[in-house]
């Protein structure tokens, strides 16, 4: 199977952003998608940001165009949540995101009339029905398809610090889980989902997906659904590993860390060396513990076992991308890690409000109070 790598500009960025549609005052979700996005639809055509939906009627995702910069592709999402806010506001239905949603349960919920959902509900099942999950994903232009699988392989090992900066799902179906992230976890059930194979070449990907058309699991390249992957129709790399960010600034934030670790990977490819990767079964432990524990979480970083607490690892790691920050502009928006650092990710916030309020309904409201926050 031949697969096109579409020609893409090197370290654009694109983002996407699933928020979730919920009644402002019970904090329940609401399936109010499809009323409102014919509308969305047809007055986005024309704008540099999409708006559509999803899996379930309750989300409404927003998508960016193509950033020459992280702060161009941000700025395309808060006009296209603008837009949205002019439909949700005067219908009473109020916007947040996580990673999953305090108390909601799947079986009040509504699956999106669509043939793919549908089929995706009918094989998977059980799992299917339970993905009520939230995320967002950051594209980053590739120019040179021969860089893409070896880029993927340096960049797992730094799945687990992305997945602790977003992690944002500590309460399922009412629960408190105990993880950081639980959507993690729960989104690896699908077939075809959670982390990368170790391939290292194109054709390798190209074998691998032939095998997986052949055999009846895929159709095709869109339903590799890796925490990273390659994107072959926009020409990128695409990281999927993320929880929901709870706000704009902390999306800006995950975006410009993945843009610039592309970046000086590609920058070492460049000067001819051997990205350097991790034992495929590092990076499953890294990422249960990320799930698990997320900014508190010890990682694995090198091939010989070391380990590192992830915020000091992150917290050096962003003093290394700090001149790949100038050179493509967003080092106000990477500096905004250090700021998640401080303050904490949004599952301890949202544990913070539990606690001090013994009331789930009380963090689905602190969760629309920091969305509506974070986009002024």
């Amino acid at each position: 199977m031949t697969i096109r790598f579409a020609e893409s500009a090197r370290s654009t960025v694109g983002v996407e952003w699933e928020l979730m549609l919920a009644d402002p005052l019970s904090g329940d979700l609401v399936g109010r998608a499809p009323e409102l996005l014919a509308a969305l639809e047809d007055d986005s055509a024309a704008e540099r940001h999409t708006v559509t939906g999803e899996l379930l009627t309750n989300t409404i995702e927003v998508t960016s165009g193509v950033g020459a910069t992280v702060a161009h592709a941000i700025d395309d999402v808060r006009r296209a949540i603008q837009a949205v806010r002019a439909a949700t506001d005067p219908a009473g239905i109020a916007l947040l995101s996580a990673g999953s949603h305090p108390f909601a349960q799947w079986y009040d919920q509504r699956v999106s009339d669509k043939t793919r959902y549908h089929t995706l509900i009918d094989r998977t099942q059980w799992w299917g029905r339970n993905m009520m999950i939230w995320g967002i994903h950051v594209h980053v232009g590739i120019e040179d398809r021969d860089k893409v699988l070896p880029i993927i392989g340096a960049l797992t090992a730094y799945l687990p610090h992305l997945q602790a900066l977003a992690a944002s799902s500590p309460f399922w179906a009412g629960e408190r889980t105990g993880y950081a992230s639980n959507r993690a976890l729960v989104f690896q059930q699908l077939p075809t989902a959670g982390l990368p194979w170790p391939l290292t070449t194109w054709a390798e990907f190209e074998a691998y997906l032939e095998d997986m058309r052949r055999t009846g699991v895929m159709a095709d390249a869109t339903e590799v659904r890796w925490d990273i992957r390659p994107a072959p129709r926009w020409g990128t790399i695409e990281v999927r590993a993320c929880d929901g960010l709870s706000t704009l600034p902390e999306l800006a934030a995950v975006a410009a860390l993945v843009q610039t670790l592309v970046e000086r990977f590609s920058r070492e490819l460049d000067e001819g060396r051997t990205l350097p990767t991790l034992p495929p079964w590092f990076h499953r432990e890294n990422k249960w513990r990320a799930a698990r524990y997320g900014l508190d979480a010890e990682v694995i970083v090198d091939s010989s076992g070391s380990q590192r607490p992830v915020r000091e690892h992150l917290a050096e790691t962003l003093e290394l991308l700090a001149p790949v920050a100038l050179d493509l502009q967003c080092p106000a928006e990477l500096t905004r890690v250090a700021g998640i650092l401080d303050t904490g990710a949004s599952y301890a916030r949202q544990l913070a409000v539990a606690d001090a309020q013994g009331d789930l309904r009380a963090v689905v409201a602190h969760l629309m109070e920091e969305f509506r926050a974070g986009l002024d």
